[in-house]
C-alpha cells in the first residue's frame, strides 16, 4: 500500500476533483505536478483499478474510486477518534464538558458566559457538538452529552431538567414586498398587527425541526392557517438576509440582530403573550451535578441574563 499517509492523498483527490486539472490541484498543494500524478497513479496501481475518470470535464470519482475515498475518510475518523480517547485518559487532571447547541444558537449565547467560566476553571475543557435540537437532545439523553443549550425549554423531555433565562420576545421583519409594509417607518408600534395577519403572508422560514419553526407551527395550527412557506432554511441568518432582501416575511428571536433600514423593511416586536421563546440549559435528571456544573449553570444564568440586550 502506498507510503503516503491516507490524510494527504485525501488532500490530493479532493484537489484534483475541485480544480479537473492536475497541474492547478498541485500548485494549490504546494507539490509538484509530476509528484502528484506519480502518488495517484501509484495508487491506482496498487489497488488495480481507476480512481477519477479523466476523460470528461468535471473530473468525478469511479465507483471504485467513491470506496477507496470512504475508506480514507473512516481511516482519518477512526484515528482523530482515537487520539481524542487517548487525550480522554492521559489528561485525567482535566474535566471534559461536552455542550450541544444549535450552531446559530450558540454564536449568540456562549460568548456570553462561556469565557466568564473558563476563567473560572482554567483547566475545564469544553467540547462543543453544533447540532440541531432533536439530535442534541438524543445524545443528552443517552449520556453522550453533559449539557444542551436551546430554546422553548416546555418542548424538552420530562427526563431532563434545565435553567432558564425566562420568557424574550420574537420580532418580525416585514420586507417591501409585503401587504404590511409602512414606508419609512423603522419600527411598527407593538399589538398593532393581527398575528393571524403575519401568518397569511408570504413565508420565508426555518427548517421543521427547529425549536423556532415548532411554535411558529403550533400558531399555524391555532389560527387554522394555511400558510404560504416560499423558501425555508436550517440557517437563521440565511432567513433573515433573505427577509431583508425583500423574498418575503419571517419572524425571529430578539437574539438575531437585525439593523433598522425602513425604507426596506419593518421590524415589528410580536407581543410577549402573542409568542415567545425562552433560552435554556438542560441536563440529564439523573445526573449528579459537580460543583463545576453548578458554576457553568450559574454563569450562564448570571452572566446571560446580564449581558441580554436587544441589539447587541
Amino acid at each position: 500500500m502506498s507510503k503516503v499517509c491516507s490524510q494527504d492523498i485525501l488532500y490530493y483527490i479532493d484537489a484534483i476533483l475541485k480544480y479537473s486539472n492536475y497541474s492547478k490541484a498541485a500548485k494549490s498543494l504546494y507539490i509538484s505536478q509530476p509528484y502528484l500524478t506519480q502518488v495517484i497513479k501509484r495508487v491506482e496501481n496498487e489497488l488495480n483499478c481507476e480512481l477519477i475518470t479523466r476523460n470528461k470535464l468535471p473530473y468525478r470519482l469511479t465507483e471504485q474510486g467513491k470506496i477507496y475515498y470512504q475508506y480514507l475518510t473512516s481511516l482519518e475518523n477512526n484515528y482523530s477518534k482515537l487520539l481524542r480517547e487517548i487525550s480522554d485518559v492521559s489528561d485525567n487532571d482535566r474535566t471534559i464538558i461536552k455542550i450541544g447547541v444549535l450552531p446559530s444558537l450558540g454564536t449568540y449565547l456562549l460568548p456570553l458566559f462561556l469565557p466568564d467560566f473558563a476563567t473560572m476553571h482554567p483547566d475545564c475543557r469544553i467540547e462543543l457538538l453544533e447540532d440541531l435540537p432533536g439530535k442534541n437532545e438524543k445524545l443528552i439523553q443517552n449520556n453522550e452529552l453533559d449539557f444542551w443549550i436551546g430554546q422553548n425549554s416546555r418542548n424538552i423531555s420530562p427526563n431532563l431538567n434545565s435553567v432558564s433565562w425566562g420568557r424574550h420576545r420574537y420580532r418580525a421583519v416585514i420586507p417591501r414586498c409585503c401587504d404590511l409594509y409602512q414606508k419609512d417607518v423603522a419600527i411598527i408600534a407593538e399589538g398593532t398587527i393581527d398575528i393571524s395577519i403575519i401568518l397569511c403572508q408570504r413565508l420565508i422560514l426555518t427548517s421543521k425541526g427547529s425549536a423556532i419553526r415548532k411554535q411558529i407551527d403550533q400558531l399555524l395550527n391555532v389560527y387554522k392557517v394555511e400558510p404560504k412557506i416560499i423558501m425555508e432554511s436550517t440557517e437563521i441568518n440565511t432567513v433573515l438576509k433573505l427577509a431583508t432582501g425583500n423574498l418575503g416575511l419571517t419572524i425571529i428571536p430578539e437574539s438575531i440582530y437585525v439593523k433598522e433600514c425602513p425604507s426596506e423593511y419593518n421590524i415589528y416586536p410580536i407581543p410577549i403573550d402573542e409568542l415567545s421563546l425562552d433560552y435554556f440549559m438542560a441536563y440529564h435528571g439523573e445526573r449528579t451535578r459537580t460543583s463545576i456544573d453548578n458554576d457553568l449553570i450559574d454563569a450562564f444564568l448570571t452572566h446571560g441574563q446580564d449581558h441580554f440586550d436587544i441589539g447587541d
